[in-house]
């Protein structure tokens, strides 16, 4: 893995879309083992999988990663933290919200 190269690598890829009550969900596994590491890219190909209320569906696809090179894995390791409390705002009042 090179300072500023990015490498494409290809794999083979279980998608899951899960549309119940109990769960909304989207997860990509991996067939080939790969791991996805701070700043890698993942593009599942093929058409939208769309599931109905009630279902659970899954799909073979075939996904392209692209990997971070190594100044973006740092930068993203470095960041990280602070882009995820964006996410996590909050606060506390003593009153109630109308």
């Amino acid at each position: 893995m090179g300072l500023l190269t990015r490498t494409k690598e290809t794999a083979p890829c279980t998608v899951t879309i899960s549309h119940r009550f109990e769960e909304l969900s989207a997860h990509v596994r991996f067939n080939n083992g790969a791991v996805i590491g701070p700043g890698d890219v993942v593009l599942v190909h093929g058409p939208e999988i769309m599931a109905a209320y009630g279902e659970v569906i899954s799909e073979e696809r075939i996904a392209t990663i692209t990997r971070a090179s190594t100044v973006e894995r740092a930068w993203t390791r470095a960041t990280g933290d602070f882009e995820f409390m964006e996410l996590c705002e909050f606060s506390f009042s003593e009153g109630v919200l109308s």
